[in-house]
């Protein structure tokens, strides 16, 4: 009698989907001597931080962080003559969050944590994303930020030490906005991108001067290169925002409710297949995905078949809807479609004057 419950599961996801894009979660990887009696310090409010706990930079870095309003803020300490990330990394692996930021970091470093995320996001299939200094990845889950000497109350931080803040914003901000124009209040002048539209093309995060608020350009990751599977889309924060969360509420409802609970035959494929399209309507519903472009989960009967196939048996006499209800063990194969909704970012505008 369990099944049902999966549909009111995926109902309170759809539901709750653009409050829970809100509230992501930063890690920020520091390091740090002050004390050395804990690993992991996690806060849900910049008030929870014991000043005492952090050298002033780094008690800074934290701060920054919760200016842009994230649900969590997971600090991951390692000491200050760490010759590198491992440890901290280790520990984030199996932890949720969203954005990573390492305000230390060293150039020398950034390839290494960039190929860290695209791994753990290509092969792990988890949502991680980092946002880092001058690292022209290439790939969706890095935010490429570029900008520099960024002035706040007379001090300068350079594009490493920001990142933070960065990182900040792009995990507190909903569905309903992309991170495009938005206006960092505290920032006073930056060095300014005399070519801010080759930068944005080439995947890069900057910030802008508009004459009276520094923003930012462009809510771009440091993918440029699209195929079939990752196209334009895939460049846009926001659009990936919207992937991830779907990918992450399919994954966690089968996890915690079908594996190992349910028999794997056609007829229970069903339900979990309707129940997930029912998920896609809720999102429809509340502009996630766009309503007027079908959103669709179904059995993948092409890899179906080539799984049969591996198995030695012989798909050609099955007819299409032998084929879908034949038992594949312990595999179900799903596909899916659906349109995630961009912001508005750009306007042509014609008048006519008479």
């Amino acid at each position: 009698m369990g099944l049902p419950q999966i549909n009111i599961r995926f109902q309170t996801l759809a539901v709750t989907a653009i409050a829970r894009s809100a509230r992501g979660i930063v890690a920020l990887i520091l390091k740090d001597s002050t004390k050395e009696t804990f690993d992991t310090k996690i806060y849900t409010d910049v008030t929870q931080i014991d000043p005492l706990d952090w050298t002033a930079v780094n008690l800074d870095y934290i701060q920054k962080s919760f200016l842009g309003s994230p649900t969590k803020v997971i600090v991951e300490r390692i000491d200050a003559e760490a010759v590198d990330y491992s440890a901290a990394l280790a520990r984030l692996i199996n932890k949720k969050w969203n954005y990573l930021a390492i305000p230390g970091i060293l150039t020398a470093d950034v390839a290494t944590i960039s190929t860290w995320i695209k791994s753990r996001r290509d092969t792990d299939k988890k949502t991680f994303k980092a946002v880092l200094p001058n690292s022209a990845s290439d790939h969706e889950g890095i935010i490429n930020f570029t900008t520099d000497n960024i002035l706040v109350d007379g001090e300068t931080y350079t594009t490493a030490e920001y990142c933070a803040r960065i990182a900040g914003i792009l995990a507190g901000l909903p569905f309903t906005r992309s991170s495009t124009y938005f206006v960092l209040p505290e920032v006073e002048s930056i060095s300014e991108t005399t070519t801010p539209d080759d930068d944005i093309d080439a995947g890069k995060l900057i910030l802008i001067n508009d004459g009276e608020h520094i923003k930012i350009g462009r809510g771009v990751n440091s993918l440029t290169s699209t195929t079939v599977a990752k196209g334009a889309k895939f460049k846009k924060i926001k659009i990936l925002e919207a992937i991830d969360l779907m990918r992450e509420d399919i994954r966690d409802t089968f996890d915690s409710e079908y594996v190992g609970q349910v028999n794997n035959f056609y007829d229970n494929k069903v339900l979990f297949l309707t129940a997930v399209n029912a998920y896609f309507k809720g999102l429809q519903a509340d502009e996630v995905l766009d309503p007027n472009f079908t959103a669709l989960a179904e059995i993948d009967l092409d890899a179906q078949e080539l799984f049969l196939q591996s198995t030695g048996l012989d798909t050609s006499k099955l007819t299409t809807a032998q084929l879908k209800e034949y038992n594949t063990g312990s595999k179900v194969f799903v596909r899916a479609s659906g349109s995630p909704l961009d912001a508005m970012e750009d306007l042509d505008f014609s008048m006519l004057i008479v």
